[in-house]
């Protein structure tokens, strides 16, 4: 069975696509990011979804993503930062940890992310008061992202060198031999 050597979780502005394809290329394997995966199935950005579709319709297209990339690549993976919102995405999470896989949530405080996130259309989540949204999302999904995490790094104030290193030490041996 092909799995994920490492599934990265994580709010926006986590780090989480700077971590996987820094962490892909120190494990010599390929990096897969579910919310470029629906952007190839379906043509659109996340953020026309959003606006186009509804946010419904976009985690029921997010919830498909993640299972089919659990169950079939064989690198590192990169969830959308809402994607632990789907109680059936976390079910497989934890199911995937239970069998010996790596989840790493990068957590990322308020003041940090708020300078990384932008104000920009691509982050259709954050909606007309994006420090307070943001704010109020990292509170909710942090026991979400702890749910079906088995190591917490922080990368708030922290050099994306630093963070990929102490990933790439967790994760690197408990690669098992091809």
């Amino acid at each position: 069975m092909t799995r994920p050597l490492a599934v990265l979780v994580g709010p926006p502005s986590s780090g989480k696509t700077t971590v996987g394809t820094a962490l892909a290329g120190i494990l010599g394997v390929p990096f897969r990011d579910t919310d470029a995966d629906i952007e190839d199935v379906t043509g659109q950005t996340v953020a026309d979804l959003f606006i186009e579709r509804g946010e419904p319709h976009f985690r029921a297209l997010e919830e498909q993503a993640v299972a089919l990339a659990l169950a079939a690549h064989g690198g590192v993976l990169a969830l959308g930062g809402g994607a632990v919102l789907s109680a059936a995405t976390r079910a497989l999470l934890v199911r995937y940890v239970r069998e010996g896989g790596t989840v790493v949530w990068l957590d990322v405080d308020l003041a940090s992310a708020a300078k990384r996130v932008g104000l920009g259309r691509e982050r259709p989540v954050l909606g007309m008061n994006p420090r307070a949204t943001l704010r109020n999302m990292l509170v909710a999904r942090a026991p979400l992202y702890g749910e079906v995490a088995t190591l917490t790094v922080p990368t708030g104030g922290r050099q994306p060198d630093e963070v990929i290193a102490e990933v790439a030490a967790a994760v690197a041996p408990q690669r098992s031999p091809s």
